[in-house]
């Protein structure tokens, strides 16, 4: 009556076997350890590398656990933090800025764990330590970048058509468009109309001025704000990636905000620095018909920059390429002064701008300018001698090894859709993590303790069973938890522990509804399995009214409240598998072959 037929032993004991198997990296910990990553183009991660690094600490007699290669970087173990920064230090010395040279962690699992893809779970900011940043996005920074796009995508519009114009001038995010005479315009806004469909144009006349106004549509202003705080996510993350964090926590919050959590990062500094970064490139020609002279004022679709030595240049307003069409951009250096140089690699489209621009343009000046922060700055400004095919362009001027990597970085990672400055700044130290999971799993262990006390006390050989499944779905959710390569935090850990109380409910349903039947003068196998049956719809009534409550919080929650809702949906479902299966074919093992059963111990 009361077996279970020998596949479902063999699937329970696979469960297990696999649960164990999971669950062992996260008791093994991590290493501290430096990883080193190249910068430039032409340098690799080999065993070249590999022999630099280790003759480096041998000579400052800092010895490693280990130090391995893979694909794109070395990774030196250590057995203490200490050791750990002092070889940083000495590595990013003896290197140089050709090389990045990161904290890490790294797991101490054995290899044949490793090679069965049995990873621990990441721990969040609160139990490992790092850096929290709120930045905040600036939304007319985005309608102004919109607008300036816009305008410049009209005049070649415009130009395209052979319609002639006065001008395009743009005040916040009013476009306007100087006409010579009215039938000129009704041409350029029947042509515009058809090309911008999220602006409304609108006819005015003052004086003896033509003109056509351009302002966007709120569904349009709306779409806009909405791509840059998308575009500033995914832009972030590629900069982030770049830094090499493991498992950063990257999210919208509210409409213009976005919450950066870096676990383990301690060089909160270059992650700040890197993160509020608003790098742009822009290609524009230099105005060499006006020169400059103190106290003059920028001509017409002219502007004023400085260049690195401080010289004022007029630059035109029109720009002939973005950095939104760069693929690819490395430091390196120049081949003729070899000094530190940025290596830009071009799309399709921005490939044939760039060689239109340079045939056209030949004998004339080109500058290429670096956006940071709303102002700009001329890199370089050479005379363009040839037209310039190919797609490579290499930017260099009075520029360390330094600026040329974080500017490398921030044109590969792509530019932000709005400027973003940060609001608020928190740091979480490696030492108070480690206090939260000392105390988590404290918590954790005095409360399965307690339970198993009182199972064992109150339901005698079924509250054994009842704790041993306990113990089985908290091993198949750390399990799932692993595989799953979930990110711990302090929510997540309150969540295991309300999923061990949940557990247990269903264990003392199904003990009390065994008593019940036995009360009710049932044999005791009848009673066993009277008891599962009927318990099961109370179990299922129960966890599936649970289960819908924590998928509304992940749908609907964000950040710790969507961790804590993974751990309770992934934590029922294990509940269920233990207190029905597991216990049940426990139960089977111990009472189940015994024809004649007389009783059973369930208090």
């Amino acid at each position: 009556m009361n077996r279970y037929p020998l596949w479902k032993y063999l699937l329970v004991l696979f469960m297990f076997i696999a649960g164990l198997g999971y669950t062992l990296p996260n008791f093994y910990g991590e290493s501290p350890a430096v990883q080193v990553l190249p910068l430039r183009a032409n340098l690799k991660a080999d065993d070249a590398l590999l022999q630099r690094i280790s003759g480096a600490l041998q000579a400052a007699h800092l010895s490693a656990e280990s130090i391995a290669l893979d694909p794109t970087s070395v990774k030196a173990r250590f057995s203490t933090t200490d050791n750990q920064l002092k070889a940083k230090d000495i590595l990013q010395a003896q290197l140089g800025d050709d090389y990045m040279v990161a904290l890490n962690l790294l797991s101490r699992s054995p290899q044949w764990l490793t090679a069965l893809n049995a990873r621990p779970m990441y721990l969040g900011l609160d139990l490992r330590g790092g850096v929290h940043f709120l930045l905040q996005i600036d939304m007319n920074g985005a309608m102004d970048k919109a607008a300036e796009s816009a305008s410049g995508d009209m005049r070649g519009i415009l130009r395209d058509k052979s319609i002639a114009y006065s001008g395009i001038n743009r005040n916040g995010r009013l476009v306007t468009i100087r006409f010579r005479d009215a039938e000129t315009r009704s041409k350029g806004a029947a042509e515009l109309r058809q090309r911008f469909a999220g602006l409304t144009f609108a006819d005015r006349n003052e004086g003896n001025e033509v003109l056509l106004l351009a302002t966007f549509k709120p569904e349009e202003e709306s779409h806009i704000q909405e791509s840059a705080v998308q575009q500033n996510l995914v832009t972030l993350r590629n900069r982030v990636n770049e830094l090499g964090v493991a498992e950063p926590i990257i999210q919208q919050q509210g409409t213009d905000r976005i919450v950066v959590q870096l676990p383990g990062v301690l060089d909160t500094a270059h992650a700040k620095d890197i993160l509020g970064r608003t790098a742009t490139l822009e290609v524009r020609l230099v105005d060499d018909e006006h020169k400059f002279s103190e106290g003059l004022v920028a001509p017409f679709g002219t502007e004023m920059f400085k260049d690195r030595d401080g010289t004022m240049l007029l630059v035109k307003k029109s720009v002939l390429l973005t950095g939104e069409r760069i693929n690819d951009a490395q430091p390196g250096f120049d081949n003729r002064s070899n000094e530190p140089a940025v290596h830009i690699n071009l799309d399709g489209v921005g490939t044939r701008k760039f060689k239109e621009a340079t045939r056209e343009n030949v004998g004339k000046r080109m500058a290429i300018l670096l956006f940071e922060k709303g102002r700009g700055e001329v890199i370089t400004a050479p005379v363009i001698r040839e037209e310039i095919g190919g797609g490579r362009v290499q930017i260099s001027g009075q520029m360390n090894t330094k600026e040329a990597n974080d500017i490398s970085l921030l044109l590969r990672a792509g530019a932000l859709a709005a400027p973003m400055q940060i609001i608020e700044e928190r740091t979480v130290g490696p030492s108070l993590g480690a206090d939260n999971i000392v105390r988590g799993f404290r918590s954790t262990q005095i409360g399965f303790i307690a339970i198993a006390v009182f199972m064992t006390v109150y339901y005698l050989m079924f509250g054994a069973v009842s704790v041993l499944a306990l113990g089985a779905n908290l091993l198949l959710l750390v399990a799932l938890l692993s595989m799953l390569q979930a990110t711990l935090t302090l929510p997540g850990m309150a969540g295991i522990a309300l999923t061990l109380g949940m557990a247990i409910d269903a264990n003392v349903l199904i003990n009390e509804r065994i008593r019940e039947e036995l009360r009710n003068g049932n044999t005791p196998q009848a009673s066993i399995h009277a008891g599962y049956e009927n318990a099961f719809r109370t179990i299922l009534d129960s966890n599936i009214t649970t289960l819908i409550a924590g998928i509304a919080l992940f749908m609907f929650g964000s950040g710790a409240i969507r961790g804590f809702a993974v751990v309770l949906c992934l934590g029922i479902l294990t509940s269920m598998f233990s207190a029905v299966l597991i216990s049940r074919a426990l139960v089977n093992l111990i009472y189940g072959r015994k024809l004649r059963l007389t009783g059973v111990s369930i208090g």
